[in-house]
């Protein structure tokens, strides 16, 4: 959740007190900007079986000068600290976002590569940045791991290619014109907390 706050000493404690008054969990923090007196901080949160986004928003928001700017659910099951340092990677360097992801995509999701597919006007997909172990990705090979506007997963058969068969993948659109694919050498097949880690990263990559 994002969370601007006044940028006086105490007030970050005091967020995490009010957090802890409902039982949530911070995980991580970030420092997003500061200007003007403001704060601008990314929390990580983790809230108990129970616990209702909404009253953690309003114990936040009962503090004075203290706004929740968003809030949105991370996938359980995932390899948090790795997904944090991808996407510090993302916002360091965001004109070049996608292709951090793409790189960083088989140590996150433990694959052995993948790919960023760029769609052009004529409706044409082209593979124009893979990682090292990715199979050659022709047009033809391409239209086989369609479509790329949506978030699906793949499942290659062994006669798919030489060297790549009884692969599994997953595909997810990076806006309007670009998608990730990232694949596994024989399985196995991706989770669903492993699909929404990846929906997650990618809707920031662009």
């Amino acid at each position: 959740m994002r969370v601007s706050l006044p940028d006086v000493p105490g007030s970050l404690g005091a967020v995490a007190t009010a957090m802890g008054s409902v039982g949530a969990d911070i995980l991580a923090v970030e420092i997003v900007e500061k200007q003007k007196g403001t704060a601008v901080d990314d929390f990580v949160v983790g809230l108990p079986p129970d616990g209702l986004p909404d009253t953690l928003i309003s114990a936040c928001q009962g503090l004075d000068g203290v706004t929740v700017e968003w809030i949105s659910r991370y996938p359980e099951g995932g390899g948090l600290q790795s997904d944090l340092e991808t996407l510090e990677r993302m916002t360091s360097d965001p004109e070049h976002a996608a292709e951090t992801l793409v790189s960083s995509a088989p140590a996150v999701f433990r694959s052995q590569w993948a790919v960023l597919v760029e769609v052009q006007p004529d409706g044409q997909a082209v593979a124009t940045y893979n990682t090292p172990m990715a199979p050659d990705l022709d047009t033809d090979r391409l239209k086989e791991l369609a479509p790329f506007d949506e978030v699906h997963r793949l499942d290659l058969p062994a006669d798919w290619m030489p060297g790549y068969g009884d692969s599994v993948g997953v595909v997810a659109p990076l806006g309007q014109d670009r998608a990730i694919v990232i694949g596994r050498l024989g399985g196995p097949t991706y989770l669903d907390s492993e699909v929404a880690r990846l929906r997650h990263l990618a809707r920031l990559a662009y």
